[in-house]
């Protein structure tokens, strides 16, 4: 199967936005994809966190899940809408949402982030509980593939990268990380926490990232990639928008599993 970790540098206009991601949907289809994956907050980087509230959106009604839904069944192709912000019943709080929808354009899957992003070393500061609630629900869905195959789909985003025993609890064939790690965290931890992920559960990894520099004078690190279940990095796009493109193989995900059963000797 054909899989897209779609990178975008996105700023604070939606119409901007929205042009761009579509562009490089585009992309992705007329490679074969069957799975793209956008990055994290692909249509909105706000000026301000608090923005976020402003763009948030209802579930089944709102302009993001309409493009989303619009270009799936345009590009008959899988798309995970990375994150937007979706409306809870607290006017103060948005739920940072991973939205899926399939070929026929309907959504078959939201998660919510769980893990919530603080840090501070003195230059950055970031606190995303200060407008963000957090999920508490691990999701999957499945994804059947044009060869028949059915796929496992763990969902997470971002800093929930960190925290092994969410993936674990995942138990899929194939992790996806829409992210926009800092350009600090992620040159120092990004790709070895990937790999990790992928080798720890024997699954493969599709990272969307943000990379690059955007209107609101953020960094981030960007080097989307797919990586296999040995731990190997199969694509990768560094900087700016573009595609990172792999075929990933249930036949291999079934080899590597067989070879070293980690997986049946777990005790806790």
């Amino acid at each position: 199967m054909k899989v897209a970790a779609i990178q975008m540098v996105s700023g604070i206009s939606l119409d901007a936005n929205l042009s761009e991601a579509l562009r490089l949907l585009r992309l992705a289809a007329a490679a074969g994809t069957e799975l793209a994956v956008l990055p994290e907050y692909f249509c909105f980087m706000g000026a301000r966190d608090a923005d976020k509230l402003v763009i948030a959106e209802t579930q089944g009604l709102g302009r993001v899940q309409d493009f989303l839904s619009d270009a799936a069944r345009e590009l008959k192709m899988t798309i995970v809408g990375g994150t937007l912000p979706m409306a809870t019943d607290d006017p103060t709080r948005a739920s940072n949402s991973s939205l899926v929808f399939d070929a026929k354009g309907h959504r078959v899957s939201r998660y919510d982030k769980i893990h919530l992003f603080r840090y501070d070393n003195g230059r950055e500061r970031y606190d995303e509980a200060a407008v963000l609630r957090a999920g508490d629900a691990p999701t999957t869905f499945e994804l059947r593939d044009h060869a028949g195959e059915a796929w496992r789909i763990g969902q997470s985003v971002c800093y929930d990268l960190r925290f092994a025993e969410l993936y674990r609890t995942l138990a899929a064939d194939v992790l996806l990380v829409p992210a926009a790690f800092t350009h600090t965290t992620g040159s120092a931890h990004w790709e070895v926490l990937l790999r990790a992920r992928a080798i720890e559960n024997q699954a493969y990894v599709i990272a969307s990232a943000q990379g690059g520099i955007h209107e609101n004078g953020r960094r981030t690190w960007g080097h989307s990639m797919v990586i296999d279940p040995w731990g190997q990095v199969m694509a990768l796009h560094a900087e700016g928008a573009g595609l990172a493109l792999a075929d990933i193989d249930m036949a291999r995900l079934r080899q590597v599993r067989e070879q070293l059963p980690s997986l049946q000797h777990r005790v806790l």
